[in-house]
């Protein structure tokens, strides 16, 4: 019988390794790494006002992942040239990359709509709900450690 850590756990890497397997699939049309996906989305979605630190620190990706993705941005045209320091500077998508991302998103948008037929409005509220309940106390128990008890 599959207990709660199980459920979880393979619930969580399933649906992260078929998005990742979508994002690889969609990306490799234009040459780019699947990963890269979410950081063009969020590029466009702060219009040149993050840096790449703040980029890495909002994915959870390492900032080596981070500089490697804006150097196939800037080799594609997806982002504006810029001088002086890569990592302080705050990468500017191009006309080329803002029409990507919105491709992406477009997808990205489609693919969730058709993922979660079946959903009613207020199961998917409660879902999103519920994942960022339970993101915030397993970055507690990072911090702090688990607390003593038994499991419910």
């Amino acid at each position: 019988m599959i207990e709660r850590f199980e459920h979880f756990t393979l619930s969580i890497f399933n649906i992260n390794r078929y998005w990742n397997k979508i994002a690889t699939e969609e990306m490799k049309k234009y040459g780019l790494r699947g990963a890269y996906a979410l950081y063009l989305v969020i590029l466009a979605g702060y219009g040149g006002q993050i840096t790449a630190s703040k980029l890495a620190e909002l994915c959870q990706r390492d900032k080596a992942d981070v500089s490697r993705a804006l150097s196939a941005f800037q080799q594609k045209g997806l982002l504006e040239p810029h001088e002086g320091a890569k990592y302080r500077a705050t990468p500017v998508l191009s006309a080329k990359g803002k029409e990507l991302a919105a491709q992406i998103s477009g997808k990205a948008n489609v693919a969730l709509e058709q993922a979660g037929q079946g959903l009613s409005d207020e199961m998917r509220d409660n879902m999103y709900k519920s994942l960022d309940i339970i993101a915030a106390n397993m970055k507690e128990i990072c911090e702090s450690g688990i607390q003593g008890g038994s499991a419910k």
